[in-house]
């Protein structure tokens, strides 16, 4: 295995760059584009060179790639609203624009090219929040989210404070004895589910699966020791 070279960093036609074959990753294309429409692309796509003129094909940004293509040609006729007022989409700038991408063309061999695309989509999604820094962040931008990823609803989960114990208790009551039993779930096939609605048909309340297996485990304490019976 060797490690990424950087060769260049150019402008590249989105016909020339190829999506990283069986790429894992299912990204929210729309939400990227919004980003781009409003904040241009500030991050560089990431591509392998292949040997021999092979092509470029994209290691790290592949659902940009797919945003960009989902613009398609401009001027798309779309300007970016904004708390400010409006401006143009920051993808063509209302300008005639043929789909296109900045990119880093690196060569690696094969492993590294799957190693880079593996922790490129694992590294975003393995990390937390600071949820103060992250609601103090949010209030800067005088409630304009586009751009963001961020809706109102996200934004009022973010600041709503967590209900109290005695708010909980106004919701749905003091907790009952019962809630805090153990809760014993399991598969059975369906001859074994009839044998044990026949075993328990005489349950004081058969429409209580508790109260059958009650039932069941009565019996089976009372049932004569086939050891000693006889």
């Amino acid at each position: 295995m060797t490690q990424a070279t950087y060769l260049r960093t150019v402008d590249v036609s989105l016909d020339e760059l190829q999506p990283f074959p069986g790429n894992a990753k299912r990204g929210d294309v729309p939400v990227i584009l919004d980003s781009l429409r409003h904040n241009g692309q500030y991050r560089s796509l990431i591509a392998r060179q292949m040997p021999d003129d092979g092509g470029l094909i994209v290691l790290a940004g592949n659902h940009t790639r797919d945003a960009l293509a989902l613009h398609g040609p401009g001027p798309c006729g779309r300007p970016v609203k904004t708390a400010q007022g409006e401006r143009p989409c920051g993808i063509c700038d209302g300008e005639p624009w043929e789909p296109g991408a900045r990119v880093e063309i690196v060569t690696c061999d094969d492993d590294t090219a799957r190693r880079i695309n593996l922790v490129d989509n694992k590294s975003a999604e393995a990390g937390t929040y600071d949820r103060d820094a992250l609601a103090e962040l949010l209030s800067y931008l005088d409630d304009d989210l586009g751009g963001t990823g961020y809706t109102d609803a996200d934004v009022k989960l973010l600041i709503a404070p967590p209900p109290s114990l005695e708010e909980l208790a106004d919701t749905y009551g003091d907790p009952e004895a019962d809630d805090f039993w153990p809760v014993l779930k399991f598969k059975v096939s369906p001859e074994l589910r009839d044998a044990f609605y026949g075993l328990t048909i005489n349950c004081p309340n058969p429409n209580d699966d508790a109260e059958r297996f009650r039932y069941l485990l009565d019996r089976a304490r009372t049932a004569p020791d086939p050891e000693t019976a006889g």
